[in-house]
Formats: structure tokens, C-alpha cells, sequence
């Protein structure tokens, strides 16, 4: 196992830019060399243990998007954004810190609920991400944005960049993120508690159209946000309707890379199994770790995902998503 952990972490380094950013993935075909600010939250989160200072990094280089964007944020705080474009946009080029122009489901509140929940954890384990008063002054911006769009009813495009519905694992993010700065930043109360509301109302649910998906999980870890109740209720749907062969498919009726079926996608498994660990369930822990052993290609790498019954990956290989949830799982 410990030859995992260390081709994990050199991968992770590989995808990592000079500016603290990571790539999706290698390839450029895909547009996967692009940064995303969710992937390299992940990522970043795997190597806290292994390299704080690459994962610092990688936070600083997300503040310093926004600083360089604040413009656009100060926009959305004053008026409620009408247009995706308007919102945070998801991705950037990871050099330059420097939108990437295209039509695109840019709707993503989960990723500034993302941010807001790893700075606020990691500055109550005296760990100082923030860095001077730009970079409080911005994350404050970031609770009145989510205050301005109304992230408790705002229709986004959720983890998987799609259909703009009311998503749980975007309320929850935010829900997460807001309650873990509230010791740093003027967080009103309602503001969390409109979240709750939308929770109570949709969980189980991921949205008004899917009942179950692989996204639930986040709300169960990393922001631990759920029930008991819930959880099980979570684990029990995606485990009964999700999970496949080679990987755990979305949802239902997954359209992307769907060749004679859903694509399943490898991070479902040591997702699953840093749930079960955490839990204390040995048993389920080790299952889902060998199913993500039986994922791996020939290289020790994690692709996005396989072809529905089949062995092939797809370019997106190795995710660093992925192999950030293989790492996080092998420490557990």
C-alpha cells in the first residue's frame, strides 16, 4: 500500500502548476489541463497530511482568483447574478489565474461552499490559511455572495456541471462552508438556516429530478453535515443503484461517455470507503479499498471513469480528484 500512497502523491505533484493550481487531469485534448477550483480543493485536501505547504499553496492560488476577479464578485453582491457568466466562474487557466471564456455551467455554488469549509477547518486546527486582510476581506465577500444569490433555492449546475436545479450537494457544501467560518466572519444566522431548511426538505434527494446520486456523499464527508439517518439513507440508495463493476455511476441514466450504459466513475469507491472507515466499519472499508485496487490500470493510476462492462478508461487519466480519494482512503 505504501507504493500507492507514494505514486498517489507524486501524481498529485505532477498536476500541480507553479501558481498553487492543479489540473483536472494530463490531457489537453479533454480540456481537462484546465483548473478547476472544486478538483483542486480535493486535491489539495489529499495532500494536507503528506505536503501542507503544496496545499497552502494550492488555497492561496484560489484566493488570489478571486482577488484578481473581485470586481465581479463585488457585481454579484450588489445584484443578484442573471446570467451564469456573472457567477464565480469554475474553471481557470492555471497560470495566468484567468477565466476561461466559453459557455460552460458555471453555476457552481458548491465550490465557493467548498472553499469556505476547508479555510474555516484548517484555521480552527491553527493552521493559518489566510494570509493577510485581502484575503479576509474576500471570503467575507464570499457570504454575502452566497446571501446575494440565494444559495438556499438558486437553481445551479451542481458538482457535475449540468441541469440547473436546486441541488442538495450544492446547498450542503454551502450550508458546510458557513457554518465553518462563522469563528472568522460575520455569518448570520438564517443565512445557515435557510440551507437546513432546503436540506430537510430535499434529503434524502439529491435534486427535483434525482432521487439518488454520487454527489450525496460529499455531504457525509468530507462536510459531515447529515443525520445518522440520512447518511444511512444515502449509502444505502447509492450502494443499491449506483455502485457497478469498476466504478459507481452518477445518477441514473448518466448521459456523459455513456456507450451502451452509465460510465463508472473510480472515485465512488474510496469515497465509499473513507465513509465505512470512518464509521467504523472495518468490513465495508476494506471491501470498497480492494474494488478500488481492481480499478486502477496497469500504471497504478485512476481514471475518471470506465466505459459501462468494460476495461477501457477514458483520456481523463489519472483524475487527480481520484487519486486525491484513493490517497485520502489509504490514510484512513
Amino acid at each position: 500500500m505504501e507504493s500507492h500512497i507514494n505514486n498517489s502523491i507524486k501524481i498529485l505533484k505532477q498536476l500541480q502548476h507553479p501558481s498553487g493550481l492543479f489540473s483536472a487531469a494530463p490531457s489537453s485534448s479533454t480540456g481537462y489541463d484546465k483548473a478547476w477550483i472544486r478538483d483542486t480543493i480535493y486535491e489539495a485536501l489529499a495532500l494536507e497530511k503528506h505536503d501542507l505547504q503544496s496545499s497552502l499553496k494550492a488555497y492561496h492560488a484560489i484566493l488570489d482568483i478571486l482577488l484578481k476577479h473581485e470586481f465581479k464578485i463585488d457585481w454579484a453582491v450588489k445584484e443578484k447574478p442573471n446570467a451564469a457568466y456573472k457567477y464565480i466562474h469554475a474553471r481557470y487557466h492555471p497560470l495566468t489565474l484567468e477565466e476561461i471564456w466559453e459557455e460552460w455551467g458555471n453555476k457552481q455554488n458548491d465550490a465557493v461552499g467548498a472553499l469556505l469549509f476547508r479555510i474555516g477547518e484548517l484555521e480552527k486546527q491553527g493552521i493559518n490559511v489566510l494570509r493577510d486582510v485581502s484575503d479576509y476581506r474576500i471570503i467575507q465577500k464570499l457570504v454575502f455572495y452566497l446571501a446575494n444569490v440565494e444559495y438556499w433555492h438558486d437553481k445551479d449546475n451542481g458538482i457535475w456541471e449540468e441541469y440547473e436545479e436546486v441541488h442538495s450537494s450544492s446547498v450542503g457544501a454551502c450550508v458546510a462552508g458557513l457554518k465553518s467560518v462563522q469563528e472568522l466572519l460575520y455569518v448570520p444566522e438564517w443565512l445557515i438556516q435557510k440551507g437546513e431548511e432546503t436540506l430537510n426538505f430535499l434529503l434524502p434527494r439529491e435534486s427535483e429530478s434525482k432521487d439518488v446520486d454520487l454527489s450525496l456523499l460529499s455531504l457525509i464527508y468530507p462536510y459531515n453535515i447529515v443525520s445518522k439517518e440520512a447518511a444511512e439513507k444515502i449509502l444505502r440508495n447509492v450502494e443499491e443503484k449506483l455502485v457497478r463493476e469498476k466504478g459507481v455511476i452518477r445518477y441514473e441514466n448518466d448521459q456523459y461517455y455513456n456507450d451502451g450504459g452509465e460510465a463508472q466513475w473510480t472515485f465512488g469507491f474510496p469515497w465509499l470507503a473513507i465513509i465505512y472507515k470512518r464509521s467504523g466499519n472495518k468490513e465495508k472499508y476494506q471491501h470498497y479499498m480492494k474494488k478500488t485496487l481492481y480499478a486502477l490500470n496497469p500504471d497504478g493510476e485512476l481514471p475518471e471513469l470506465y466505459l459501462a462492462k468494460s476495461q477501457i478508461g477514458n483520456k481523463n487519466t489519472p483524475l487527480g480528484w481520484s487519486q486525491g480519494m484513493f490517497l485520502l482512503a489509504m490514510e484512513e
